[in-house]
């Protein structure tokens, strides 16, 4: 994946002011506005996709989507990969033209976020399992990967898992929402470590509250949107104490330097941070400085 090849600057920092890139025209379904954008991912043309939540076109059939959390690119088909969270399954769709509906992949499953390796080894979260499986494109069952030992706080167990972020190592990397934690699991283990937050909900350096998006660089930076806390952390491999703010922190509101409740992130490969600000139903790219 091409996530997997950005090399971000040890020292790097972002413009303070976001870019506003889609929506920000208020809260509806014209196509110059977004509805609670959950996920985003960028490609290697800077086209953005977007996980827009709440403009589904509710419904069951493989031509609708509801409630979508998470999106990936499969390049190998040119086809989106799709968390349907209100649907409960997995689909795809070919971003070919005249495409007019999805396939289904994987039902009956509480999907949340979603992580490709690059042997197109696919990571699903399941909320209500409190699980990471890996799946083989085609597979129905899969392979247990993270947590999967009841609702908990443990170092085997997780609690509401949303995003994933898979690197080079085939280490998944869990958003354990509800935990207030990031947790790095690596491959074959039957425990996780904690690599952000863990030290109770709340707004100081060493706390998270609520975590949405990650995104982990060449050098195993790792890049948390910090959700209730509307802002996005920066936690270095050599200081899992505590992380720092690289955008938004400033109270939540819609100002270009606010975030409000911010959930999918990503980077381009100039390096430039995109930022589903779900709550302003916009899409924000802050410019590497």
């Amino acid at each position: 994946m091409f996530s997997l090849l950005v090399n971000i600057p040890a020292n790097a920092t972002w413009a303070e002011n976001g870019v506003t890139i889609a929506g920000g025209n208020g809260y509806g379904g014209a196509t110059n506005q977004l509805s609670y954008p959950d996920s985003l991912f960028v490609d290697d043309d800077q086209t953005v996709v977007i996980a827009d939540y709440g403009n589904h076109r509710r419904g069951n059939g493989l031509h609708q989507l509801s409630y979508p959390t998470d999106v990936l690119i499969d390049k190998e088909t040119d086809s989106l990969i799709i968390c349907d969270r209100g649907n409960e399954r997995l689909v795809r769709w070919s971003r070919r033209s005249g495409t007019t509906q999805g396939e289904l992949l994987i039902g009956n499953i509480d999907c949340w976020g979603l992580a490709m390796d690059e042997q197109r080894y696919l990571y699903v979260s399941n909320r209500r399992k409190h699980e990471v499986r890996g799946y083989q494109l085609g597979e129905k069952n899969g392979t247990l990967v993270a947590g999967g030992n009841g609702e908990g706080n443990g170092l085997s167990q997780l609690n509401v898992p949303t995003y994933l972020f898979v690197d080079r190592d085939h280490s998944v990397y869990v958003s354990d929402s509800s935990n207030h934690r990031v947790m790095k699991w690596n491959k074959g283990a039957k425990e996780g470590i904690v690599v952000a937050g863990e030290q109770g909900s709340g707004s100081a350096l060493t706390q998270l509250q609520y975590p949405e998006g990650i995104f982990v660089d060449t050098l195993g930076t790792l890049y948390v949107a910090d959700q209730v806390n509307h802002r996005v952390m920066r936690w270095t491999q050599g200081n899992k104490r505590q992380g720092t703010v690289i955008v938004g922190g400033n109270g939540h509101g819609k100002g270009v330097n606010q975030l409000q409740y911010p959930y999918g992130l990503s980077f381009d490969r100039h390096d430039n941070l995109y930022v589903a600000d779900a709550g302003n139903n916009r899409v924000q790219r802050f410019s590497i400085e």
